[in-house]
């Protein structure tokens, strides 16, 4: 399967010292082929991107703007990448026992430690793939997806008790539900052909029987076309863009995702591992 996936952001500087922290580039992943490119302006002029490695793959970009930086100059950042892969491109992270550990705990977004009876009541019969499977399941008849109606504050547990989100608030439910019982999950930021409407998509990881399998409770695209773009605890490890210092205003946001051919079909019940 060949991806395209692109991401256009455009900021306003705010007066002063800024740095800027971005994940939007495609994750390296051992047999995936990722032809790139990232353009950063400001007000026209190049503009000077660090790279960064993190885990599983992921990469950050980081800019810094000096103090005497002034207000009012406007940022773009374009990103493109064309992906296809290898026969044998690798579909699941290696086992590694911290890794497992780290995502066992409770988080800032993925409560898990709060949603323990929840998830005892509500899901204590299942285990194994089953029980990831009836995790998703359970959010996605829980909730209602509905776009606006969460703060980047909210929780797992402001989600369960607001019964409506997006995606990240999705996942982080799934994500402490299963923590809860002691299936160790964690939030993947991903491109996500077939999405509707576009924009970067997050979705759950669980590791049972020495892999990472995805779910995604909002059903919204087909898991198999999904790009890992960056993977962590929740959504503080996993987002496409923060600021520090002087701050930023946000202004128009663009994200396209595309496959070669037809989307492939998922009927959101089949285990399913991405690179």
């Amino acid at each position: 399967m060949r991806r395209t996936v692109s991401a256009q952001l455009e900021l306003t500087t705010l007066a002063g010292a800024t740095r800027l922290v971005m994940q939007l580039a495609v994750a390296r992943v051992p047999g995936l082929q990722v032809e790139e490119t990232l353009a950063l302006t400001i007000d026209g002029a190049p503009l000077q991107a660090a790279e960064v490695p993190t885990a599983h793959g992921g990469v950050i970009h980081t800019v810094t703007l000096p103090p005497e930086t002034p207000g009012g100059r406007t940022i773009r950042l374009r990103y493109d990448a064309e992906v296809g892969s290898d026969d044998d491109l690798e579909t699941t992270a290696p086992d590694n026992p911290d890794d497992r550990d780290i995502y066992l705990r409770p988080s800032r977004y993925a409560e898990s430690d709060r949603l323990f009876s929840v998830a005892r009541r509500e899901l204590g019969g299942a285990d194994g793939l089953d029980l990831v499977q009836a995790a998703a399941d359970w959010v996605h008849g829980r909730l209602r997806y509905v776009p606006g109606s969460s703060r980047v504050t909210d929780g797992a547990v402001e989600t369960l008790l607001a019964g409506a989100g997006v995606c990240r608030d999705y996942a982080h439910l799934t994500v402490a539900l299963l923590r809860a019982l002691d299936v160790p999950a964690r939030l993947v930021a991903v491109y996500a052909p077939g999405l509707s409407p576009m924009d970067f998509h997050a979705v759950t990881e669980a590791w049972v029987d020495g892999r990472w399998y995805v779910v995604d409770g909002t059903r919204l695209a087909p898991r198999p076309s999904l790009l890992r773009i960056s993977t962590g605890r929740d959504a503080a490890d996993t987002a496409f863009l923060s600021s520090y210092g002087a701050g930023i205003r946000m202004g128009p946001q663009t994200v396209t995702a595309t496959v070669d051919g037809d989307l492939p079909a998922d009927d959101h019940t089949s285990p399913v591992q991405i690179a």
